[in-house]
């Protein structure tokens, strides 16, 4: 047994020994960032004594929290679960498919036994307990930014590039660790992937619109706060970043480097080559944080390798899976943030000719997608569904 349980589930019933999508309902477990309503329902995850043995690392912040969410309405099959934190969390409790778990402190000793470990602690936390964890005979799934550009470690978007992962599954590799890209990259990548595997991206240009969730829990409380502050005339707390976040955007708080680019922008540009698997491809982006609380936005201006006419494109994109045309000219109605929370989806919009490059040889985007979801989390647990 992992994690202490506090309280047994409601309905036995609801606990499935096979992956369905026919699983029952049951009231709302703990989820993060949902104002609760009684209405309010989640799906049970499915529970089989065969099934894999989870860890959560990081099961306290922003990302942990939706890690629970997503294992649960995607029916992720467990026969055991362990949810793990810092020693500040230590102690707390957490509901996870009608089961109350009490949060272990994340400790060398903590995946012993453990098959399939979710990492969402940050990147100084994954480079010391990733490695050790895989040692153990783990395969470690890890959110943050240390193993992504690491040679010989998957970087992976499911819909994308499964096949840099073929080799890594349960029964087959003893251990291992799968690097989840940078959220930014994923939502790009889903919609721009169909048409680079169609005709071609030579270069891509990349505005990105990032919301508060990217900076974590923390961030988003502050924002809320921060606009309370401003509408009651109130002085504005900063305590997360060092600017005005409410009605105010600013240039993506990630480190500078010598290039002039932040570190958010290059890991666009880097960990598209790795996934894509070339370097032949010209990228830049500019990383822009917005008072939006959970869903990204990006433009995405194109330079193809060979023309492709925008209907052409809109149908490609049609076809692929995990995105969401919303692209209504006569409405003027095109992708938001905020239809695009807490969707699994990546909606697309606005998919026209560049007018400025020749012929058809240019295309433009815009692209919303939830960040903690699709953005990290989701994919997380589609990577650890490759591994069953």
């Amino acid at each position: 047994m992992y994690a202490a349980r506090v309280s047994p589930a409601l309905n036995a019933r609801s606990l499935y020994a096979k992956h369905t999508s026919q699983a029952p309902f049951s009231r709302a477990v703990n989820t993060f960032n949902r104002r609760p309503t009684r209405a309010s329902l989640i799906i049970r995850a499915a529970k089989d004594s065969n099934g894999p043995r989870v860890a959560i690392a990081g099961v306290s912040g922003a990302v942990g929290q939706e890690f629970i969410r997503v294992l649960t309405e995607r029916h992720f099959p467990y026969s055991d679960v362990k949810m793990l934190a810092s020693s500040r969390s230590a102690g707390k409790e957490v509901v996870f498919d009608g089961e109350t778990y009490v949060i272990e402190e994340l400790t060398e000793q903590s995946f012993d036994g453990v098959d399939i470990a979710l990492f969402s602690a940050g990147g100084s936390i994954s480079k010391k307990f990733g490695p050790i964890a895989a040692r153990k005979g783990c395969f470690v799934v890890d959110n943050s930014s240390a193993f992504r550009m690491t040679d010989g470690i998957p970087l992976v978007i499911p819909e994308v590039n499964p096949e840099a992962m073929a080799d890594y599954k349960l029964g087959k590799k003893k251990g291992g660790i799968i690097a989840n890209p940078n959220c930014s990259t994923i939502i790009a990548l889903m919609a721009v992937t169909p048409i680079h595997r169609a005709v071609g991206v030579k270069r891509m240009i990349a505005s990105t619109y990032q919301a508060a969730s990217g900076a974590g829990a923390l961030a988003m409380a502050e924002l809320e706060q921060q606009t309370r502050d401003v509408l009651n005339g109130d002085p504005v707390t900063m305590n997360v970043f060092s600017w005005q976040y409410a009605f105010n955007l600013f240039s993506h708080n990630a480190p500078m480097t010598n290039n002039g680019y932040n570190e958010e922008e290059m890991k666009m540009v880097n960990e598209t080559k790795k996934i894509w698997g070339t370097d032949d491809v010209s990228i830049a982006a500019t990383c822009i944080r917005v008072p939006v609380m959970r869903a990204h936005a990006e433009s995405i201006n194109l330079t193809l390798c060979s023309e492709l006419d925008e209907l052409d494109a809109k149908e490609l994109l049609s076809k692929a899976a995990g995105l969401k045309i919303i692209d209504d000219r006569a409405n003027n109605r095109f992708p938001t943030p905020l239809e695009a929370s807490d969707k699994d989806d990546v909606f697309v919009g606005r998919i026209r000719q560049d007018i400025s490059q020749p012929g058809k040889l240019g295309l433009e985007l815009f692209v919303c997608g939830d960040q903690i979801k699709k953005g990290a989390a989701l994919n997380a647990v589609q990577i650890a569904e490759l591994l069953l």
